[in-house]
């Protein structure tokens, strides 16, 4: 594709980029095989391990977790009320979107506890080994800590457009607002209203700014990472994108993001 050879001008020492469709790559820029640290992609990861947990009955949406009055279904969605990178109350659960690293981590403690296994074997055993992601691994936190490849999460992206490990319900259902209407802050792209999430996966909706593209559906889901990292999966054209850098977000991500993946979809969108 000749879209993704844009991002061979990313400020970044190292660049890899995946573009998915019809279960296979289809366009591809850098070292498939290069390991980076993912950031708060992780969170994509580790919410599918917990819908698999879901899907096996370990886990229910609605089993209290967290602090008083939350539920799963809080935590995965940031509206249990915790603050950005601590366990610290400052909303009633339901009532704001906070985007909570330190809610991810209270999260995968409950799984861990409820299936009798640590989170990273947990989401190395459910996610990773199944679809062979070889060279993935939980290595911190479980709302920032993985790392991963390319060829790696363009597996787990193909695994998003025709699920196999969880019912393409369920799938469905992660990938729809949950708690709609609440307000919040989207880090590096300030206030949205409303600021939609799914189950762990942020929904593109009429967000503006935002990381994705200006032409992608409102059901565009996905997440970017604060280590130059994002995933997005267009349902509407069945495609996605995965984009590793070594270079932090900043300025530079912002300028660069948009219009790469608006060139990736319009690309896409006339093959179709």
């Amino acid at each position: 594709m000749q879209s993704v050879e844009a991002a061979a001008s990313w400020p970044a020492s190292n660049v890899a980029v995946a573009v998915v469709s019809g279960g296979a790559v289809v366009g591809s820029l850098g070292d498939q095989q290069r390991v980076f640290p993912l950031a708060s992609v992780t969170k994509l990861l580790t919410s599918y391990a917990v819908l698999v947990a879901v899907e096996e009955g370990a886990v229910e949406w609605d089993q209290p977790a967290g602090p008083p009055g939350a539920t799963v279904r809080h935590l995965i969605a940031h509206t249990a009320g915790y603050a950005f990178d601590k366990a610290e109350v400052q909303a009633a659960p339901g009532t704001r979107r906070i985007y909570s690293n330190a809610g991810f981590d209270v999260l995968a403690s409950f799984v861990a506890s409820a299936c009798e296994i640590p989170f990273a074997s947990y989401l190395r055993e459910a996610v990773f080994e199944p679809l062979g992601m070889n060279s993935s691994a939980l290595v911190g936190s479980a709302g920032a800590g993985a790392e991963s490849c390319a060829a790696d999460l363009a597996l787990f992206a193909s695994e998003l457009l025709s699920p196999k490990l969880v019912s393409a319900s369920l799938v469905a259902e992660a990938t729809s607002v949950v708690f709609p209407g609440l307000n919040g802050v989207l880090p590096g792209y300030g206030m949205q209203k409303p600021n939609d999430w799914g189950l762990g996966f942020e929904i593109r909706d009429g967000k503006s700014p935002h990381w994705t593209g200006l032409s992608h559906s409102p059901r565009t889901f996905g997440h970017f990472g604060q280590s130059g990292t994002f995933l997005w999966v267009d349902p509407e054209i069945s495609a996605a994108c995965v984009a590793l850098t070594d270079l932090r977000f900043g300025p530079w991500a912002v300028e660069a993001w948009t219009p790469f993946s608006d060139g990736v979809r319009a690309e896409l969108s006339q093959r179709a």
